[in-house]
């Protein structure tokens, strides 16, 4: 087994492998075969490397955490960014507690645009 330390650059979005030398070497993807559900899910199925799952009983990521990383953003630098308690970000992403429905909206509103919404705070902050 080969293991490839890869990364996106935040410059420009692009995968890259990272070699030990310290060398990026942009990854290329070509698209991927048009297939139909049902010709996925057989394919998926057929598949000795992809054992079936039984997804009812799987643990899921809260989305909180999913954005918050998506973001690369630490908890700590979340929190500060976003003005929500660090305590609360924790509760969240370990499933102690659910957010409600305004925060969820506030969730939504950052991963649709988290440059705004910090830039709208420090704002307000400096006013």
């Amino acid at each position: 087994m080969t293991t490839i330390t890869a990364k996106i650059r935040k410059s420009d979005g692009k995968l890259v492998r990272v070699h030990e030398d310290g060398r990026e070497e942009v990854l290329e993807f070509l698209p991927p075969l048009s297939m139909t559900e049902t010709e996925i899910e057989d394919a998926a199925r057929s598949d000795p490397d992809n054992p079936p799952r039984d997804l009812a009983n799987m643990r899921r990521v809260p989305r909180v955490k999913t954005l918050r990383r998506a973001l690369d953003l630490t908890q700590e630098e979340f929190s500060s960014r976003y003005r929500i308690p660090l305590g609360t970000l924790r509760d969240w992403e370990q499933r102690r507690s659910e957010p409600d429905q305004p925060a969820r909206a506030y969730l939504a509103v950052i991963a649709a645009d988290p440059n705004n919404v910090a830039r709208a705070l420090n704002k307000s902050a400096a006013e």
